[in-house]
């Protein structure tokens, strides 16, 4: 089976660009990927994707691709959707975590946990007025 995280790659991507945020990776380099090696701090680099900061870029199931200038340079990017750790809005945070995935042969790269749908409860309702929700936060939901 296709993982869900591409599409929920894109889709992040999609409601940022049509809310006029500005979409942000966040990616584990490895061996797989390819990124200006003096941009990576700790083993991760955060790339801006926005369609004016990613020329050409282009989302499948497997990398997501771009070229990117760093310091007046242009750099192609190839990016393993499974090296994506987070996908978010920079100036409100709003994305979508990963948990970190299993290095294997399979090509299923779909998160899969040790709780079963009838494990999983709900959040309880948010109790907000208009206007307070601005300051939102990711939550990790297993």
């Amino acid at each position: 089976m296709i993982s869900t995280k591409p599409y929920f790659i894109r889709a992040i991507h999609e409601w940022c660009t049509d809310n006029g945020l500005t979409p942000y990776l966040a990616v584990q380099v490895d061996t797989d990927t390819v990124v200006p090696a003096e941009y990576v701090h700790e083993g991760e680099i955060i790339l801006n994707i926005s369609h004016d900061a990613a020329h050409h870029l282009i989302f499948n199931n497997d990398f997501i691709r771009f070229s990117a200038r760093f310091n007046g340079l242009s750099h192609e990017i190839i990016i393993p959707v499974q090296a994506v750790k987070s996908i978010f809005a920079k100036e409100t945070a709003q994305g979508m975590l990963f948990p970190p995935e299993e290095t294997g042969e399979t090509s299923d790269s779909a998160t899969t946990t040790d709780a079963s749908l009838e494990d999983l409860q709900p959040s309880p309702p948010a109790t907000s007025q208009p206007g307070t929700d601005k300051h939102r936060h990711l939550q990790i939901v297993k």
